[in-house]
């Protein structure tokens, strides 16, 4: 295996990619890793999640009634708030 060094990493770039190996449980060099996999189109292994997969097909009828019905206003268009 090749190694490569980074170098110039400001503390912007340093301190996310350190909160993102903590969120997956992982060392900053195979988080490194899997992003730039993912980046690059590398990714061979699918068993990415963003952490939604748990939600999908969660909801009842019952929600999705009640949320449409909270949620009709969103298509009314107050023409009053597009005049100059």
């Amino acid at each position: 295996m090749k190694q490569i060094t980074v170098r110039n990493v400001d503390r912007d770039l340093a301190a996310a990619l350190e909160r993102e190996g903590r969120e997956r449980h992982q060392s900053i060099n195979q988080t490194v890793l899997d992003l730039l996999r993912r980046a690059l189109g590398l990714q061979t292994d699918r068993s990415y999640s963003n952490g939604l997969r748990r939600h999908a097909g969660t909801w009842s009828e019952e929600d999705l009634r009640e949320f449409n019905a909270t949620t009709t206003d969103f298509d009314r268009i107050d023409e009053a708030d597009w005049r100059p």
